[in-house]
């Protein structure tokens, strides 16, 4: 066994080492961020300020806005600051806490992907108890269970990574601390830990996929078999298409990250798709709702026409 060291801090290797491509880097990531803070931000005032978007949808809809700002908030600061930094370390306490945050934001929005599928069932299979179904209290309720449960998931992985012995090197070959990446430096038997981030981990992001595919399933079946109009399907999946954009952006690459078997991994290709999903990601999400989503756009353009009257 190799001689096992308390660990102050970690040294986080980062996108690149080479040092020219840096400051490419350095202006994409702020650009991302800065439409990422923007775009979200924009969907949270719109959703809060037009009465017309307060409806179960748009609540989950803001829900996964602010998720979105605060999952890539945990990443992309430190990931800029340490680019134009010469010492790219994250204290222990720190990197424990960006684990557990990157978890906890991010099982919650697999959650709230799926919430939002069944949302979207309940409004086109039962429209006339719809209200009643998705009453104020029981959406609150939904997101709720989300957050919750996801914070004592993040929680497992988090105390569960922390009690580890580390041996001598602290170089984390990631931009962020991350379950896989810290397991690489673990002197002690790593058994449990990867089995609880494939199998809880996989557990949770399938099974949120699985329940919104069977919700659009059970969409297109009700609407084929039931009333058999190829022109409500149409409609129903016209409005549909965004949500399920965004599940497939979501779901593709954290399946392709934590769901493989530990020895099929390469970080390299996890430092890539983790890009997508901690960067990418939520910076398309309000690209596609308000390009996509009439009322969203009529809503923005309302406030942007009352502004500009008022001064």
């Amino acid at each position: 066994m190799e001689n096992v060291t308390t660990v102050n801090e970690f040294l986080l290797l980062g996108l690149t080492s080479v040092e020219d491509l840096q400051p490419f880097y350095v202006v994409i990531f702020f650009i991302i961020y800065l439409i990422n803070l923007v775009g979200n931000g924009a969907i949270l005032v719109i959703v809060f300020l037009e009465s017309k978007l307060h409806s179960p949808m748009y609540f989950f809809l803001g829900n996964l806005s602010c998720l979105d700002i605060c999952y890539s908030s945990v990443t992309l600061p430190k990931v800029l600051i340490n680019l134009l930094s010469t010492q790219k370390t994250i204290s222990f306490l720190g990197c424990i806490a960006q684990l557990h945050f990157f978890h906890f934001l991010g099982s919650t929005e697999a959650i709230l992907l799926a919430m939002m599928a069944f949302d979207r069932f309940v409004a086109i299979c039962y429209p006339l108890r719809y209200m009643v179904i998705m009453s104020p209290q029981v959406c609150i309720l939904l997101a709720g269970v989300a957050w919750i449960t996801s914070f004592f998931y993040a929680l497992m992985h988090s105390v569960m990574t922390a009690h580890l012995n580390f041996c001598s090197s602290q170089k984390v070959n990631h931009f962020f601390c991350d379950v896989k990446p810290l397991l690489e430096l673990a002197c002690n038997n790593t058994l449990l830990n990867q089995w609880l981030l494939s199998i809880v981990t996989g557990s949770i992001s399938m099974g949120a996929f699985l329940l919104t595919l069977l919700s659009y399933f059970y969409i297109i079946g009700f609407l084929l078999f039931k009333h058999r109009s190829c022109s409500m399907l149409h409609k129903a999946l016209s409005t549909c298409a965004s949500h399920f954009m965004v599940v497939c952006l979501f779901y593709g690459p954290v399946g392709f990250t934590y769901i493989r078997p530990a020895s099929a991994s390469s970080m390299v290709q996890d430092r890539t798709v983790a890009i997508i999903y901690s960067a990418v990601t939520p910076v398309l999400n309000p690209l596609i709702y308000t390009l996509r989503n009439t009322e969203v756009m009529l809503a923005l353009k309302k406030i942007f026409r009352r502004k500009f009257l008022f001064k």
